[in-house]
């Protein structure tokens, strides 16, 4: 059974920087693509990032585009989202998601994680 963790999320100020993480065990996911989804509140779940299996070919949502940094360890079977200039619209729950053909919908995902919340006061 895979399971995803993330943390790193918390409260921030308009233009302040966090750091997510999501560790992943039960089994390697090096061959899979892994990316980060998002829910705020009263809105639908919505695609952030993906990043495929060798780090090279990497997907951003336009809002988060020149804001946000993914990359993975895949010898720690870990993936990383800096996000840096955070706005209030970026106030969400952040999903670690893998999938072996993961897209920007969610139902691409074959895994995702609990969540953890990221607050962005103006």
């Amino acid at each position: 059974q895979v399971q995803l963790v993330e943390s790193g999320g918390g409260v921030v100020q308009a233009g302040d920087s966090l750091r997510l993480t999501c560790a992943a065990s039960g089994r390697t996911l090096s061959w899979y693509a892994m990316g980060w989804f998002r829910q705020a509140p009263g809105k639908d779940r919505e695609f952030v990032v993906r990043i495929d299996w060798s780090g090279t070919n990497i997907n951003y949502a336009d809002s988060v585009k020149g804001r946000f940094t993914i990359t993975r360890e895949n010898a720690k079977n870990t993936v990383y989202l800096q996000m840096n200039s955070l706005k209030p619209e970026d106030t969400a729950v952040y999903y670690c998601v893998a999938g072996r053909f993961l897209n920007t919908v969610w139902g691409s995902a074959n895994y995702w994680g609990q969540g953890t919340q990221v607050t962005v006061s103006s």
